[in-house]
């Protein structure tokens, strides 16, 4: 079905829109009134999908925070024009219109509508909570660009423990994408080696708040950071290292044993199924897997082997907090 996409402000939007989610929202779903318009109407962009035939047929409204994260919300499709693919027309449209111009995109998914998120690059990012009466669940997609690249797709692209194939990065840009994109989807561990904590892969707000929500999600969470040189780190402060000695309980440093051992490549292991390995510590190349336990298993043992011979960084622990 040929599907077209109207933009339109809140003031220039036609009836159709306030229409679809009076019938969908307010009649269908019997969300108060008072909590289906807002004021986050007069700032959005307004979608209207329309039929061939122009006849309206869903909505939904993009709006940014920050210029860096995209907030898709108030998506809906009419009961008859349910089932035909409109509904995943349209958030790819808005994922397409996202592309390049946000690095981060959320939702907030009824429980029932989250396989349908989960097939175009979202993952559940809170616990349920409750909506209007209706649960929901926070969702995020940390890969607007990648995802846009390659939609359609058959199985949930970059989702933890369930896509099984490659994706391969041989820019900065697209290594961050994937690294944030695996981490973020962590719920017990993340294993970290590398020569450097390098600035501008992990001395990042975004990577360190991803780290932080994981190291303080429960008793049992484990941050381990696996290094070559803690020198960089003297000298200038670090995001993660400040937050490493905020939370000594769930994360550490260590600094490699020269005299044992060691892998050439750096990587990153989250839980037991995420890695993301890259081909040289200078290079940003290499491949992300989001499900794959067999090499996350091999990863592990030879990182265990590695922290195990290990010793604590002095002089961070001098440090002024």
């Amino acid at each position: 079905m040929n599907i077209r996409f109207r933009k339109y402000s809140w003031q220039l939007a036609p009836a159709s829109i306030q229409d679809i989610r009076q019938k969908v929202f307010i009649d269908e779903q019997k969300v108060p009134p008072e909590l289906e318009w807002d004021e986050t109407d007069e700032i959005a962009d307004h979608y209207l999908a329309v039929l061939p035939d122009n006849t309206p047929a869903g909505v939904a409204r993009l709006f940014s925070t920050l210029e860096e994260t995209g907030h898709i919300g108030r998506m809906a499709i009419l009961p008859e024009y349910r089932g035909r693919g409109i509904g995943e027309a349209l958030l790819r449209h808005l994922i397409a219109e996202s592309a390049g111009r946000f690095s981060e995109l959320r939702l907030s998914a009824q429980e029932h509508a989250i396989p349908f998120y989960q097939r175009s690059g979202f993952h559940v990012c809170s616990d349920v909570y409750d909506d209007a009466g209706i649960p929901h669940y926070g969702m995020r997609c940390l890969a607007p660009e990648l995802a846009n690249d390659v939609l359609p797709r058959k199985t949930a692209p970059m989702i933890l423990g369930t896509d099984e194939d490659s994706w391969l990065f041989d820019s900065e840009r697209r290594l961050i994408s994937l690294m944030d994109s695996v981490v973020g989807q962590a719920g017990q561990r993340i294993w970290l080696y590398d020569r450097l904590l390098e600035h501008d892969l992990y001395d990042r707000h975004r990577f360190r708040e991803l780290v932080s929500a994981l190291a303080r999600r429960h008793r049992l969470s484990e941050v381990r950071l696996l290094i070559h040189d803690d020198k960089p780190l003297v000298k200038r402060r670090h995001k993660l290292v400040e937050l490493m000695r905020r939370l000594p309980s769930r994360m550490e440093l260590r600094l490699v044993n020269d005299d044992y051992p060691v892998e050439d490549r750096p990587f990153i292991l989250a839980d037991r199924e995420g890695v993301v390995y890259r081909h040289d510590f200078d290079k940003p190349e290499g491949f992300a897997k989001f499900s794959d336990s067999g090499r996350v298993k091999l990863l592990a043992e030879n990182f265990q082997r590695m922290w195990d011979a290990a010793r604590p960084s002095l002089e961070l622990r001098e440090l002024p907090l």
